[in-house]
């Protein structure tokens, strides 16, 4: 028989004591050595002794869906035990798609290393695409530049909002519930309550209705409400340096009658020094892209374990929405989860090709005429869709080639500029290597994605 509520609560509450951590003065600091001693096996999502109560037990994929459609859920919580972008997304998609519309969802996972980007956006302004090779130890010497900390995976996810580097020192939380009790602010500050219990005062819900740390020096003697999560003691106003670190970033999707809210929680992560060399594309300055932009900001880890934040979210949900009953606390869920058919097929789509670069917003991008190239390319969902040479000194016969070799080709299809260009060009100059070399370096193909 299922424990009672109250018994379910008991055991949590039990359990928490037991992790509770103390306040730690350096919560708000950015340190990567400090995240570094966290090692790999210190951040799997937490699945604590109470899951051996029979309705805590693992979810089997055979039911889960049943189970999630169930009008009776209205409260449900689930932790992922992949580590696999891909089908965390497409879990969390499922979740969207098949839950009762007057339900409220939790959903945690941990991802391995990867760059996400927005539903809107373009990868080749977003990302440094040729590094995420980098990790991939072939002979080419392109890929032996740094970072190189492993195989980082490319994934478009299917809510807007910017690009965002996932490790395993992150915990990503999503929650779906009924459009009509959706705000942008409501669960960030849930995520804030639970931060602050933990001792994280500095901790904030911003005007972007992203998580930050303040890093002032303290109160300037205007009281603060304790209990209001859009200021600290620590809020610097008017954009006064120094400025708030970054901890979390959200993205939602909105359907008919439900929303999704997801985003991520910076705790531990090893690789903050390099998240910038990911998220900083060369091809910037020289694409003209249409679409959502990314908003740089400076990052920070907060310096909690996995496993105390991941209770102590889950506790606070379950205080928020105490309401519509007690949830299954942590059901988990796998990479069986694959067998579900909806799931595969989300999967599926985030893996192909035409999901990663065929939902590209237009964009142009411009050669210098200061090298003799002068080029400027335009592309529409992925496909070159005209070339401009006005500002271009190559000969007549060249631009002809090129046109007829680039026009309505999808961009992904070209592996490597300078072997295509020599294949099609027949008069191989200076100039064109010059025009096959900078476009590697604008628009180079991952090799996750490469045939």
């Amino acid at each position: 028989m299922a424990p009672s509520r109250g018994r379910a609560i008991s055991c949590a509450q039990k359990l928490l004591s037991e992790y509770v951590i103390p306040p730690h003065r350096n919560y708000f600091s950015l340190s990567a050595d400090r995240a570094s001693r966290n090692p790999i096996s210190q951040t799997r999502l937490f699945r604590p002794p109470h899951y051996r109560l029979s309705s805590f037990q693992r979810c089997s994929y055979s039911t889960f869906t049943d189970t999630l459609a169930d009008p009776a859920n209205k409260l449900q919580s689930y932790v992922s035990a992949s580590s696999d972008p891909y089908l965390n997304l497409s879990i969390e998609d499922h979740i969207l798609r098949k839950s009762p519309p007057d339900s409220t969802i939790l959903f945690l996972y941990i991802n391995r290393p990867c760059v996400v980007i927005g539903r809107n956006q373009n990868p080749w302004s977003e990302v440094n695409l040729g590094i995420l090779d980098a990790a991939r130890r072939t002979h080419d010497p392109k890929d032996s530049e740094p970072p190189g900390i492993g195989t980082v995976d490319l994934v478009r996810r299917r809510s807007g909002g910017g690009t965002v580097f996932h490790d395993e020192g992150n915990l990503n939380w999503s929650i779906t519930c009924p459009r009509a009790d959706f705000t942008r602010d409501k669960h960030a500050e849930m995520v804030v309550r639970a931060l602050r219990k933990l001792g994280v005062q500095r901790s904030r819900v911003n005007e972007r209705h992203d998580i930050v740390l303040d890093q002032g020096q303290g109160n300037d003697g205007q009281p603060v409400d304790p209990k209001d999560t859009h200021r600290t003691p620590y809020t610097i106003q008017n954009g006064a340096l120094p400025r708030p670190l970054k901890v979390s970033g959200s993205a939602y999707k909105l359907t008919r009658q439900r929303a999704l809210h997801h985003a991520t929680t910076l705790l531990s992560s090893p690789n903050l020094h390099i998240i910038p060399h990911y998220l900083r594309s060369p091809a910037k300055g020289v694409i003209r892209a249409q679409g959502v932009e990314s908003v740089s900001s400076p990052v920070s880890n907060i310096g909690l374990d996995v496993k105390t934040f991941q209770l102590h979210l889950q506790k606070e949900f379950s205080l928020m929405y105490a309401g519509l009953g007690s949830p299954s606390i942590g059901q988990t869920v796998g990479d069986d989860f694959l067998d579900i058919p909806d799931i595969r097929k989300g999967y599926d789509e985030l893996r192909s090709e035409e999901w990663m670069w065929s939902q590209t917003p237009a964009f142009t991008l411009t050669l210098d005429p200061k090298d003799d190239i002068g080029i400027e390319i335009k592309v529409h969902h992925g496909v070159i869709k005209s070339l401009d040479f006005s500002n271009s000194s190559l000969s007549h016969e060249t631009r002809s080639a090129l046109d007829t070799a680039l026009v309505g080709l999808e961009l992904h299809k070209i592996r490597d500029w300078t072997s295509f260009l020599k294949e099609h060009i027949h008069s191989w100059d200076n100039e064109l290597a010059t025009t096959a070399r900078r476009l590697d370096h604008f628009l180079p193909i991952p090799r996750m994605f490469k045939q």
